[in-house]
């Protein structure tokens, strides 16, 4: 079923204008059917994009086993590491003045924008070779646990390339159908990317307009300036049973979690929101309380361990820029 994405053999089974003749799958043209009554596409000019769309097995083996469902202890050490440090230290210093202006209009910290981009990209030098075409149609035709969200996706694709003049059929990102410096999903292009270069565009392989968008999806996710993100905890009592909490949204507060014997090993406001979950050290797990900057992190990637991740690199690159004093002062 899978190799039959598009109703199409391999393109050196058949000639140009065979293909051009060859029936689509019925999910594909309903597709298509929707686009055309919801968003006023032409039938025509869809169907020959979609007529080149190529299935990519690969992508759904990636699916299959993300990176991030590693230990923590795993995790880490791929993503928070010299390489990524000493990246991230240059990539800070070199784009110094516009990652404080995000700061000031997005109140988000420097480090935390330069370690999405560190860990999503490795500071802008992989950003995906994948079409996202193919990425999306592969996952909304062939994947069914996220077939809906990425059937979204698709549909947000083909109005941003309308909207941005984009080749539907060219452009590049990952495996999942992000792109950009940020990796940023259509419908978060759609929504947060900014222009903040001011050349009129919104383009996310400049760097520039990547930082703003970054601190602008943050913020919009209700990042708190000058609050922390996650802080180590620990039970008052090694007897006591404490159950992580379902959800990384911070709805109990710091005090509740005292009370119930989880004991923060950092300064941190007892009315503060909070979420409780387990890391995976190397010497067993470990209880960490998310705050609501945390939650934030987690709504650009899912995964705990990204989320921890990010705050781990964020915190190496801000001690050495403040040791050295490169960060730029107000």
């Amino acid at each position: 079923m899978f190799l039959l994405l598009i109703g199409l053999l391999p393109p050196c089974s058949v000639t140009a204008s065979a293909a051009a003749q060859q029936k689509l799958r019925p999910e594909v043209e309903a597709f298509i059917g929707r686009m055309v009554r919801e968003h006023e596409f032409r039938r025509a000019v869809l169907r020959r994009i979609f007529r080149q769309v190529r299935p990519r097995p690969a992508i759904l083996r990636a699916m299959a086993a993300p990176a991030t469902a590693k230990p923590w202890f795993e995790y880490r050490g791929r993503y928070v590491n010299s390489a990524r440090i000493s990246g991230g230290i240059r990539f800070w210093e070199q784009n110094a003045a516009t990652l404080a202006r995000a700061r000031r209009d997005y109140g988000v910290p420097e480090e935390i924008i330069v370690a999405i981009i560190g860990i999503e990209t490795h500071y802008g030098r992989v950003t995906g070779s994948f079409r996202v075409l193919d990425a999306l149609a592969t996952l909304a035709f062939d994947y069914p646990p996220r077939a809906d969200l990425f059937m979204g996706e698709l549909e947000q694709y083909l109005l941003l390339s309308r909207e941005a003049s984009m080749d539907a059929l060219d452009t590049k990102g990952s495996y999942a159908g992000a792109m950009g410096i940020p990796q940023f999903l259509p419908s978060s292009y759609r929504k947060y990317a900014v222009d903040f270069d001011g050349d009129g565009r919104r383009d996310l392989n400049g760097v520039t307009d990547a930082l703003g968008s970054v601190a602008n999806y943050l913020q919009a996710y209700g990042w708190q300036p000058g609050e922390p993100v996650v802080i180590p905890a620990e039970t008052a009592d090694s007897e006591i049973d404490v159950v992580p909490t379902e959800s990384l949204k911070p709805e109990i507060s710091v005090g509740e979690f005292r009370r119930q014997g989880i004991v923060p090993l950092a300064p941190v406001n007892d009315e503060a929101g909070a979420s409780l979950f387990l890391v995976q050290t190397e010497t067993g797990p470990r209880y960490r309380l998310g705050l609501q900057n945390f939650y934030v992190i987690t709504r650009y990637n899912r995964s705990i361990n990204y989320a921890m991740a990010v705050h781990d690199l964020a915190s190496e690159l801000r001690a050495l820029m403040t040791q050295s004093g490169e960060t730029v002062k107000e």
